[in-house]
């Protein structure tokens, strides 16, 4: 497996494990990694989700060694894998988190993007080199975050960007210095975990909707989900642990 994934208590890890190639994304990763987010979602124990990266790097892109070999209907095949396994991810109605230290570029960078949120290290490197090498992608994702014209600058030039520039235009939420991420990870993890889980759903399903509609319908989609809390009786939960907190 070149994507494995654990399960312990509540968090799940799915490690991009081939460290001698970079995590490179090949055709056999493309299907592990699909194959884990949707195991990750079907565990009823899970609450939260890590996506990282074993060895130097978070994810150094595609494999380009296996596309030297490919006829270009295999490339088109590794392509649709690539796609069905970032949409997998970002279908997960559980709290995605991408824990980035090293390069993350190309398909590294749309795996991170494909997640709620990413966390880097302060060494971590992002680039998004496919208009350069001849081919497209990144560009659904990549502008809703940083917005078009950045973007556009990322995309076009194929340049490198480090972790203090990635925190500044979005595209990480926190950088931590390396010796320090993984235990601020696992505070994270750790708090989202503790949360009511039909509340972490609900609450990503508004955000994600936000986008693709208008002011009163992203107010209904919030109200809906505040009712359908109401009905699950997990608000009590949340109160009497936040009272319980505040004595």
């Amino acid at each position: 497996m070149s994507a494995r994934l654990t399960i312990n208590g509540a968090v799940a890890t799915i490690l991009l494990d081939r460290p001698d190639q970079r995590n490179a994304l090949d055709m056999q990763m493309c299907i592990d990694l699909e194959a884990a987010a949707r195991q990750s979602e079907a565990a009823a124990e899970v609450r939260v989700v890590v996506i990282r990266g074993a060895g130097p790097a978070f994810c150094a892109g595609a494999d380009l060694k296996e596309r030297r070999t490919m006829t270009e209907d295999r490339v088109r095949e590794r392509r649709r894998r690539a796609f069905a396994a970032y949409a997998a991810i970002e279908a997960l109605t559980k709290p995605v988190i991408a824990v980035v230290h090293g390069a993350a570029y190309g398909s590294g960078a749309e795996i991170a993007t494909a997640c709620d949120f990413a966390i880097a290290g302060s060494a971590a490197t992002f680039c998004y080199p496919e208009a350069t090498r001849g081919t497209v992608g990144a560009t659904q994702r990549l502008p809703r975050i940083v917005g078009t014209r950045m973007a556009k600058d990322l995309m076009l030039t194929g340049r490198v960007i480090d972790a203090a520039e990635a925190l500044r235009i979005g595209l990480v939420t926190r950088v931590i210095s390396d010796a320090d991420l993984a235990a601020t990870v696992d505070e994270v993890t750790a708090t989202i975990a503790k949360a009511p889980p039909l509340a972490l759903k609900l609450a990503k399903r508004c955000i994600d909707r936000v986008p693709f509609t208008d002011s009163a319908g992203a107010l209904a989609n919030e109200i809906a989900a505040i009712e359908e809390v109401l009905g699950a009786g997990e608000w009590r939960e949340g109160a009497e642990a936040f009272a319980k907190k505040d004595r």
